[in-house]
């Protein structure tokens, strides 16, 4: 039987400012570990297939849906792994899971000339579906479960994992699970589904724990194609028939597949718990797809809050959680994250402190889940520190501003070998461009020619410009920016390798 591991990128992970930003979310960051939490994701399933010879898997590359603006950070996460996803699907408007995991089915699934999915000879595969931004420690035991879950979907079964808690946790959600569910395939114990639950007050959680019967809701599924598609279809017929037009209508776009925006946009918005599992965990609502649960004991966070990464990151004697140039004295159980200066912290104990170059974050770890006033201030004040880190990722490469003042802004760009900027124009602002180090290809109106290192050009306004890198290293650029206007809106394209058509910045 094909696995077709489907990814949910959709995340914006803004109780993790501020290293985690609109443009930038926290599953594009190294938070638990050397690689990102997206790429984790990816290579959490290795060594599945050996370790479970008996269930004939054949695994797919993933498919991953994501944010239209996360595009490119994507792709590139990828490419540093040396691996391809199936697909990458773009939503242009966030419409939450059940959405996200239509267009999956969709992707994944062999269509037959009548409409039904999975017809005899045709494939019809198992959906993993995962978040791209929760962590687990322990991948063996990870497997196992999923194991389980594909010997229970291959039947008809639509399986969740629940998280088996570890304290009475008032952040998540919780499943309640009903009777064992006997088979004597499995490597552990499944339940019948009996009912989801919003998260808990402090008492209902100790409560919860000490019955046994509630675990954590993870956001983790198993199905077939197929099965999601016929349950969409039964339970939410407006969500489907949304998804499948924007599908029918959409494009390849290189590595990308484009939604058709206008469809997309009416698909109503909702979680794969409230569109199908509380309606299948209620009495025998489809006796041949029946709602399963897991038990999962590996090591799970989803990483929600800065209280959640003090507790899946290594710590010291005194409990203290250190990353970059940082020193602490006399203090206790602590997060200290210093990205660009030196981070002291004396006397003190149960603090978060994140310091990066445009911003520090000081809170009381018990009080983490408030960060998100922090980003809603900035959001209502219509600042950009919310939405961006100082240095700017694009699909080229990457830029971040070194200084601004009145009428000017220095930055320093990084293209990347073989990369271009867009054919571009400003209406407000004039560009110096000096070489640091690499090749550069420059194309000032009618002119193209190749500075190297310690030269430089003249952009002035309303000229028809481009930059690229045709070497083999990075381009190192300092650009000294001047004019009555500087936002990264100021840009007229012409062509764009990169087919961003009204997306902002060079």
């Amino acid at each position: 039987m094909h696995l077709q591991p489907v990814i949910l990128s959709g995340g914006s992970g803004t109780r993790l400012w501020p290293l985690s930003r609109e443009a930038y979310p926290k599953q594009f960051l190294p938070l638990t570990g050397s690689k990102t939490m997206l790429q984790d994701t990816a290579l959490r399933l290795d060594g599945l297939v050996d370790e479970h010879p008996r269930l004939g898997l054949l695994m797919r590359d993933p498919i991953i849906v994501c944010n239209e603006a996360h595009r490119f950070l994507v792709a590139e996460q990828f490419r540093l792994l040396g691996r391809s996803p199936a697909a990458i699907l773009l939503e242009p408007f966030g419409r939450n899971t059940a959405p996200a995991l239509t267009l999956a089915a969709l992707e994944a699934a062999v269509v037959g000339a009548a409409g039904a999915v999975g017809a005899a000879g045709e494939e019809d595969p198992i959906l993993l579906v995962a978040p791209a931004d929760h962590a687990i420690a322990d991948g063996e035991a990870f497997r196992r479960a999923v194991a389980d879950g594909a010997v229970l979907a291959e039947q008809g079964a639509v399986i969740t994992f629940g998280i088996v808690p570890a304290k009475p946790e008032t952040g998540y959600g919780y499943i309640q699970q009903g009777e064992k569910h006997a088979d004597a395939e499995l490597n552990g114990t499944a339940y019948r589904l009996h009912a989801f639950v919003e998260k808990p007050d402090r008492e209902t959680a100790e409560r919860y724990l000490a019955s046994g019967e509630y675990l954590w809701n993870s956001g983790i599924f198993m199905l077939r194609a197929s099965v999601w598609l016929n349950l969409i279809r039964r339970f939410r017929p407006e969500i489907a028939e949304a998804c499948e037009l924007a599908m029918d209508a959409g494009r390849a776009d290189g590595e990308f597949r484009r939604l058709e925006t206008t469809a997309f946009k009416a698909c109503p918005s909702d979680s794969i718990d409230y569109a199908v599992m509380e309606r299948l965990s209620q009495a025998e609502a489809v006796p041949e797809h029946p709602a399963i649960v897991l038990p999962l004991d590996a090591g799970w966070s989803d990483v929600g809050a800065w209280s959640a990464l003090w507790e899946v990151r290594e710590q010291d004697g005194d409990g203290n959680v250190l990353d970059g140039d940082a020193f602490v004295h006399e203090s206790h159980n602590n997060l200290l994250i210093a990205q660009s200066r030196m981070l002291a912290a004396v006397g003190v104990d149960n603090l978060i402190v994140v310091e990066t170059p445009d911003a520090v974050l000081v809170a009381d770890r018990e009080r983490a889940q408030d960060v998100k006033a922090v980003t809603k201030f900035l959001s209502d004040s219509q600042r950009n520190e919310h939405r961006h880190h100082q240095r700017v990722h694009r699909p080229w490469g990457a830029f971040e501003s070194i200084t601004m003042g009145d009428r000017y802004q220095v930055k320093r760009l990084t293209v990347k070998p073989g990369e271009a900027l867009s054919k571009q124009m400003h209406h407000h602002r004039a560009e110096h461009w000096v070489v640091v180090s690499g090749t550069a290809k420059v194309t000032n109106d009618d002119k193209t020619f190749l500075l190297t290192e310690n030269q430089s050009t003249y952009i002035p306004v309303g000229t028809t410009h481009r930059l690229e890198n045709p070497g083999t290293i990075p381009l190192e650029i300092i650009e000294v920016q001047s004019g009555s206007y500087l936002g990264e809106d100021d840009i007229v394209r012409f062509d764009d390798l990169y087919d961003r058509g009204g997306d902002s910045g060079c």
